[in-house]
């Protein structure tokens, strides 16, 4: 009797062993890494910055050898990325796809030390925005670059992918359990999936509460964070207290209906912006990413999935040089400023706040702004405004922004520094015409950060940050300031 008592022990001991390694191994959540940013922080310093706070994994939108040769021997595992405007080309040419794999892939695994474990093809080449543009030529290339890992001998450990927004499915009601594929898109969906599980690959999605706040003025606010939202959803037995939930178990809903209920799902993106926007805040972000990464590492899961998630926050760190066409928001989801600071406190899991970027060097503390004895009545004044917002970036002017509380001047102010500051405090990007000048006094106030840029081996002159629509919006903002 003392035998088997102290096998069934042994046994409870092993499985409970297990269940700790598992659920240790989801402690490190992944992050997304952007690049598009007219100042990046060099690969080395934001390799380290991720080591540093206990990062395990980081997906990659293109597959630079800068980034990958930095993240040789990390430690990390890596998705690398192949964009959108590249998926024409794989689909049409087997021998290109093998060629992208060859140099992106098989060089940096075999002998460069990067761990790289999935390729993701394409980057949410199915937004309705993009009326069909990448439908034809999604799955071609996955294939093709699935082919191409499978000759090079890297299938088994090397996965394929595609990054898809969260409109690929939906819900004819409430509930997650009326979700099923996009009719548009439904049968290029379901040839995706089978073709996904028939390699053993992930479906990665990508969620944001944030966007129903966004796009709906009535979406109720507590539904979008993981504080226990009342009444919760009700959806035969299981309550959704968050969106993020609901959202995710909609996507199991619709896989389990076609036949693939146990294909694993990866949440490619998923955080929360701090700036553009009324409802971009440091308060908002911090509960929101401190929710859920307290529940992703408990390995809690979702009512339809309830084991451990793997998940990449989006993003870790700002970039001032995104497209603003989805919205202000665009250039402020990172956890860290562009130069590597953090923005508000977060535990990634480790128990002890989250550390910026050590040895990142800033250019000299002067500014740009408006001079005291600036005509405002000038005819220079609007021009002025809206070109160094079009070329610079005015993200965090506006309602509700985090300098939204600025007046006239402060407005004029913050345009002239954020064009300054972007073209590397160069004398001539101070010379608007009788209404600006140098200051080495710091015009920020209260959360509004007049930024001094950082110094960076890239950094050049931006003649262009931003499309027209940004400079029709900053002509718009003045005037109405006005």
């Amino acid at each position: 009797m003392g035998l088997l008592v102290d096998e069934k022990l042994s046994k409870s001991l092993v499985f409970l062993l297990l269940n700790v390694l598992l659920v240790g191994s989801v402690s490190g959540i992944g992050v997304n890494w952007g690049t598009q940013a007219t100042h990046p922080l060099s690969p080395s310093k934001v390799v380290k910055l991720m080591k540093d706070n206990g990062i395990q994994k980081v997906k990659l939108f293109d597959a630079d050898p800068g980034i990958l040769s930095a993240l040789k021997k990390s430690g990390l595992q890596v998705m690398v990325g192949i964009p959108n405007d590249m998926l024409f080309t794989l689909a049409n040419s087997l021998q290109a796809a093998e060629k992208w794999v060859s140099k992106n892939v098989s060089a940096h695994v075999s002998s460069g030390g990067v761990d790289i474990r999935y390729v993701a093809v394409g980057n949410e080449p199915f937004l309705s925005t993009y009326n069909g543009t990448f439908e034809s030529t999604t799955l071609p290339a996955l294939q093709n670059i699935q082919a191409a890992l499978t000759k090079s001998g890297l299938s088994n450990k090397v996965k394929v992918t595609v990054p898809l927004n969260a409109d690929v499915y939906q819900s004819s009601s409430q509930k997650p359990s009326d979700g099923d594929f996009r009719t548009d898109i439904h049968d290029l969906m379901l040839q995706i999936v089978k073709f996904l599980n028939d390699n053993g690959a992930p479906f990665t999605v990508n969620i944001y509460p944030f966007l129903s706040l966004y796009e709906d003025a009535n979406f109720p606010v507590d539904y979008a964070f993981f504080n226990g939202f009342q009444p919760a959803i009700d959806d035969n037995g299981k309550a959704y207290d968050n969106v993020f939930d609901a959202n995710h178990d909609t996507l199991v809903w619709a896989l389990q209906k076609n036949g693939f209920g146990n294909l694993p799902i990866i949440v490619g993106e998923i955080g929360w912006p701090t700036d553009g926007d009324r409802n971009a805040n440091f308060r908002y972000a911090q509960n929101f990413n401190q929710g859920f990464i307290s529940r992703y590492a408990t390995g809690k899961g979702t009512p339809m999935r309830p084991g451990p998630i793997d998940a990449y926050l989006f993003s870790l760190i700002d970039e001032d040089n995104k497209s603003i066409q989805p919205g202000n928001f665009e250039r402020h989801w990172g956890v860290f400023y562009f130069d590597g600071q953090p923005k508000y406190e977060l535990n990634l899991g480790s128990n002890r706040g989250i550390r910026g970027a050590s040895g990142v060097e800033h250019l000299a503390k002067k500014w740009c702004v408006l001079k005291s004895n600036a005509n405002l009545n000038s005819d220079e004044v609007a021009p002025s405004v809206a070109y160094a917002c079009q070329n610079a970036d005015c993200t965090s002017l506006g309602y509700g922004t985090s300098c939204g509380n600025l007046d006239l001047k402060g407005n004029i102010s913050y345009a002239f520094n954020s064009y300054y500051q972007i073209n590397d405090q160069m004398d001539s990007a101070c010379k608007f015409p009788g209404l600006s000048m140098i200051t080495d006094k710091d015009p920020s106030v209260g959360n509004c950060r007049f930024k001094i840029m950082i110094q960076t081996d890239s950094a050049s002159i931006h003649p262009s940050i931003g499309p027209l629509g940004t400079l029709v919006l900053y002509v718009f903002l003045f005037f109405t300031i006005m």
